[in-house]
């Protein structure tokens, strides 16, 4: 295995950075859809058409970014990044995938602030109200895929009961190591392997440096955030980044926590940005740009919306390089996935409480805007709307709306 292990970190690379840049700029301009389309997208331009790896390989790789805290689908873009052009190659490949929709958000958030009248307040309060359906639908997914049993399902209630008592950041953690604790103890891990071997030019003592300063962050920043506000900006986004298990969807209670309950953005500047997300390509992490831009405490603007973004990217990429090397033996073990699917249990319960607040509480206001919620829910769980379309309809049924009152 060892002698296997150095062969592969020796492999030189195949391709360019500049080859990887122009692959996921066209991603990152027509990946629609969130985390799970954005995998399908990936195999469709990588691996069948430009056969840069193998399914096998393809699959190993998803299964250890969906095992790992992290936004999913950037750390599989990240990785490809690296695998086909070394370090270069990853930094071209996150760069190209994240900046579309980056830029489209701050903007959005720069441009936001200048909207009035009656059919911009429509609009903006459509992309509220989309928002409650789109999250509804990534709970109904993640319940299902995540929760298919009484016993996990009971995790899920149980961190919406936790979160009940003990709300916010402290909750959340809590409810996530709970959940994992509960699903070691119901061991149901198979311990099946999942995928063939992908070969990464990441030794030993890259990873164990890079798993260092994954925790060493953890515990630091938030011993150091007091001193200045730009070391708490990067301290909560980088916290929310470390803690987010199950999809791109579960970024937005952690999220909600850091910056609206100090009080640094408003609640509805929150809900509007998380509608627009939904209307852009790419990461759904790119929505730490427009809160970075949106924070009322400097750093704001463009410098908030950088820092926002590199810090809640950051720690997904450094737990990813610290796992690399190891992932085919960890993956195997069933003890390990059976922590995992108590934790993953826990992040629906997590997101089903965000569902309800801060979305439904704050973008709800009377029945017509629940009859719109509704309508956007069944257009994505029944007619398979795409997301962008269906926040489309939901701004012209803000407008209407806002028309009629």
């Amino acid at each position: 295995m060892r002698e296997r292990t150095q062969a592969d970190e020796a492999r030189p690379a195949q391709g360019t950075p500049g080859e990887v840049f122009s692959a996921f700029f066209k991603l990152g301009l027509t990946s629609f859809g969130g985390p799970i389309a954005h995998l399908g997208y990936f195999r469709d331009e990588l691996v069948t058409r430009r056969k840069w790896l193998n399914d096998d390989a393809y699959a190993n790789l998803v299964a250890l970014c969906q095992f790992l805290p992290g936004p999913a689908s950037s750390q599989v873009g990240f990785a490809l990044g690296l695998m086909r052009a070394g370090w270069l190659g990853a930094l071209a490949a996150f760069t190209a995938f994240t900046l579309p929709s980056a830029l489209l958000l701050i903007f959005f958030a720069m441009t936001a602030v200048a909207i009035s009248g009656p059919i911009a307040t429509g609009v903006l309060n459509g992309l509220k109200i989309v928002a409650v359906a789109i999250v509804a639908q990534a709970v109904w997914g993640m319940a299902k895929t995540f929760c298919p049993d009484r016993e996990r399902a009971a995790i899920a209630v149980g961190a919406v009961v936790m979160l009940a008592f003990v709300p916010h950041a402290i909750g959340m953690v809590s409810a996530i190591l709970v959940g994992a604790l509960a699903g070691m103890v119901l061991g149901r891990g198979s311990g099946t392997p999942v995928g063939g071997h992908v070969a990464m030019p990441v030794s030993h003592r890259v990873a164990g440096t890079a798993a260092t300063a994954f925790f060493a962050g953890l515990v630091l920043l938030p011993l150091v955030a007091g001193q200045s506000q730009p070391l708490a900006v990067i301290d909560s986004f980088y916290r929310a980044g470390a803690l987010v298990f199950g999809g791109g969807h579960v970024v937005l209670p952690l999220l909600q926590s850091e910056v609206v309950a100090p009080g640094w953005v408003t609640p509805d500047a929150f809900t509007v940005g998380y509608g627009a997300a939904q209307a852009v390509p790419g990461p759904l992490f790119t929505f730490a740009a427009y809160l970075g831009a949106m924070l009322g405490p400097e750093p704001n603007g463009l410098a908030g919306a950088v820092i926002a973004l590199l810090a809640v990217f950051l720690p997904g990429f450094l737990i990813l390089i610290g796992v690399l090397p190891f992932w085919d033996r960890l993956h195997a073990v069933a003890p390990a996935q059976s922590l995992m699917q108590g934790a993953n249990a826990a992040v629906v319960g997590i997101l089903g409480a965000a569902l309800y607040s801060p979305l439904f509480t704050s973008a709800i206001g009377d029945l017509s805007d629940f009859a719109l919620a509704l309508g956007c829910f069944v257009l994505l769980m029944t007619w398979k709307a795409p997301p962008w379309l269906v926040v489309i309809v939901a701004a012209v049924g803000g407008v209407v709306l806002a028309l009629i009152a």
